[in-house]
């Protein structure tokens, strides 16, 4: 396996066949994590593919493979720092925009120092070089724990995703008049601190019941479009910060996150005008300055239904050989979480395999997966692989 670092941070391991040089099938998965984080969240996609490369060499298969095959350890996809998510794999697949190496981090420093800071030396045209041809690539598949509790609730270790749900990121700003906390009256008060509490109540009552306040205008909010934000539509406040933060000073601003994510993207987008006219609204009505920044917007993404059948039956194969009984159907699920797939998809076709955790617990140190669980997904891939990168001349030969 070849192994190196591109200009992003990503570090590639490839494996090329002996013969030819047919389009790569990439497998990937992040390896950064959030703040008070588990072990298995990114990683354990990583780890599933290179123990399954790891088992063909030992088994003297790696010479046989008939395209190449490229595990990719992605950099930022949570996106914490820089409140800008998939860096690694949005370059790789040739949609980061190079005004993103200049966004800061709350001390300043930027994309494109921070890497420098790491030895990468990342500038507009290698940024470009990045980008891999489309028609070098045959397709991306992604093992990922599921970070929710559906597979512990119907008993399997492993499923399908389906498709991802679109997200907005939002920074709300929140401006008033800072004060002393003793000498201003209630009544001529200009608190940015109860004007955002109001916000994020209105969010919390937007997002648990979209249909009582969509506007609905031109004809977008179709029955298909009501049911799928009720049944998919999460908002989220994650950090909230006070300036100048003082228990005897009422604030002169306060800045808060939205993260809102569903399935239907004609549906977000309506939900977020909706929610940002009535966000405005308010702080009129309090005089209060708001501003509503957008940090990033991702459209869903629908999972490539041959590679998802591949899947799926890679995941049965295998739990057939480690438990020796006949498997019930894997279970097919959509991901409420995004995913580095999310920007793959826009290079090449895309699948993915969720491996199931313990109380669909993620992004805490309480994050858990079952050896079994893993030693199941690691042997799915390997399954995998053997469908699609050693036998797949032989099936294609029979399907001419």
């Amino acid at each position: 396996m070849q192994v190196y670092q591109h200009y992003m941070g990503n570090v590639h391991g490839r494996v090329d066949p002996k013969n030819g040089s047919t389009q790569a099938l990439l497998i990937g998965s992040h390896m950064d994590t959030v703040i008070d984080a588990g072990k298995y969240d990114g990683s354990l996609g990583i780890i599933s593919a290179i123990s399954a490369l790891k088992v063909l060499k030992i088994n003297g298969k790696l010479g046989e493979l008939k395209r190449p095959v490229e595990v990719i350890a992605f950099s930022d996809e949570e996106g914490v720092r820089f409140q800008s998510t998939f860096l690694g794999s949005a370059a790789l697949a040739g949609i980061m925009p190079v005004s993103r190496l200049e966004v800061a981090d709350k001390s300043g420093i930027s994309v494109q120092d921070a890497l420098k800071e790491n030895s990468i030396d990342i500038t507009e045209e290698n940024l470009m070089q990045l980008k891999y041809d489309p028609a070098s690539v045959w397709g991306y598949v992604e093992v990922h724990i599921e970070q929710g509790p559906v597979l512990e609730w119907v008993g399997y270790p492993l499923g399908v995703v389906k498709g991802i749900a679109g997200q907005t990121r939002l920074k709300v700003t929140v401006k008033g008049s800072q004060g002393h906390a003793g000498t201003v009256p209630m009544s001529l008060r200009q608190d940015p601190m109860t004007g955002a509490a109001e916000l994020i109540v209105l969010l919390e009552s937007v997002c648990k019941n979209p249909k009582d306040y969509l506007s609905c205008g031109d004809g977008q909010c179709n029955e298909d479009t009501i049911e799928s934000l009720a049944n998919s539509l999460v908002c989220t406040v994650g950090e909230i910060s006070t300036w100048p933060s003082a228990s005897n000073v009422i604030p002169g601003q306060v800045t808060f996150t939205v993260d809102l994510r569903t399935i239907d993207d004609v549906g977000r987008k309506t939900i977020l005008h909706d929610l940002s006219t009535r966000m405005y609204q308010i702080c009129d009505k309090r005089s209060l300055l708001c501003s509503i920044e957008r940090k990033h917007d991702a459209d869903a993404v629908i999972s490539d239904p041959h590679l998802s059948l591949q899947l799926k039956s890679a995941a049965q194969i295998a739990l057939k050989k480690m438990t020796g009984d006949i498997q019930d159907e894997v279970p097919v699920l959509m991901s409420g979480a995004g995913h580095d797939a999310m920007a793959m998809s826009h290079l090449t076709k895309v699948g993915m395999l969720f491996v199931r955790c313990r109380g669909g617990i993620s992004h805490s140190p309480a994050e858990r997966v079952l050896d079994d669980d893993v030693g199941a997904a690691g042997l799915a891939i390997l399954e995998f692989l053997h469908s699609n990168v050693i036998f797949f001349f032989l099936s294609e030969r029979k399907d001419d």
